[in-house]
């Protein structure tokens, strides 16, 4: 509509002619970058019925915001998914005394409660048999590497919350990229059953995201699906993914979900996932370049850091 009105404009000029040529170019790349993640997309990862001997891995991601205070929704929420796993982000110790009611059903828990937006809480159902708290990058922003035992099997999970690159926070992306690169490298070493999730402060569809899968060679569950934004909660023109689940080869998906707010600026992200047999067809890798990049990026990182 917009087009055919601009066509019979008597006084434009060229200099008109060319803006709305730059904005139709900007359109298709824009549709081109976002295509992967609608249905027109190819999906990397199968989605499954389950076996009948088959018991999923239920995960749950929540970045709470550590200023609201609705924490009965949270509690809520854990009872209804009665999830495997919960894994939340920036909670303090008010965030972890409130949600007892619901985390004291957990037998297995890493809590590193701060009050600078970065702690986390980690909750398991499935017995821990490995964790480390790391400070990749900042000696102030925690992530975690757990190893949790699934099915008489090992899945490790990586827990992450880098800073984003916001003018209040950290005016370039250059520490969240190392973080996101660092574990990306880590999961590809481990080469076996493993999830990276959390809070990245990065988009699905960024140049960060791209070299992550494919140093990891990790799998999105979102692509060929949809984009499952889950920021900025009170803004509902204006929302992008942040929080994201990434799975290894030997997973399938069984379900994903957006999950009713809980009063914060994220909502929050479950998952459902079951081990099946390798399958490695979705994997992407990196070319030299690539990978020269990716040592770049992780070497700033690391220089702009204080954790090293």
């Amino acid at each position: 509509m917009s087009f055919t009105i601009w066509i019979f404009i008597d006084d434009k000029t060229i200099l008109d002619d060319v803006i709305l040529i730059l904005l139709g170019l900007c359109t298709i790349y824009l549709a081109w970058v976002i295509i992967p993640y609608t249905p027109l997309g190819k999906q990397m990862i199968d989605k499954v019925t389950l076996d009948k001997d088959e018991k999923p891995f239920n995960l749950l991601v929540s970045n709470v915001y550590q200023d609201n205070t609705d924490y009965h929704k949270l509690v809520n929420l854990i009872n209804k998914n009665n999830p495997d796993i919960v894994f939340l982000l920036e909670t303090n110790k008010a965030w972890m005394e409130n949600i007892r009611e619901a985390t004291d059903e957990f037998p297995y828990k890493i809590e590193v409660p701060l009050e600078n937006t970065y702690g986390l809480l980690f909750y398991s159902k499935l017995p821990i048999r490995f964790h480390e708290v790391n400070y990749l990058i900042s000696t102030e922003i925690p992530s975690i590497i757990v190893d949790v035992e699934y099915n008489n099997e090992i899945v490790r999970l990586y827990g992450l919350h880098p800073t984003p690159p916001v003018p209040q926070e950290n005016e370039e992306s250059t520490e969240r990229d190392a973080e996101i690169l660092i574990t990306g490298k880590a999961a590809k070493e481990y080469g076996k059953a493993c999830i990276v999730f959390g809070d990245m402060n990065d988009v699905a569809w960024s140049r960060t995201t791209k070299l992550f899968l494919k140093t990891s060679q990790m799998l999105d569950p979102r692509r060929g699906r949809g984009m499952y934004n889950t920021f900025h909660e009170k803004y509902w023109f204006l929302r992008w993914p942040l929080d994201h689940y990434f799975l290894s080869s030997q997973f399938r998906l069984v379900d994903m979900k957006i999950e009713d707010s809980v009063g914060s600026d994220h909502f929050p992200i479950s998952i459902s996932v079951v081990l099946r047999k390798d399958d490695t067809s979705g994997e992407m890798e990196l070319d030299t370049e690539e990978k020269q990049e990716v040592e770049e990026k992780i070497e700033d990182g690391i220089e702009k850091g204080d954790a090293n």
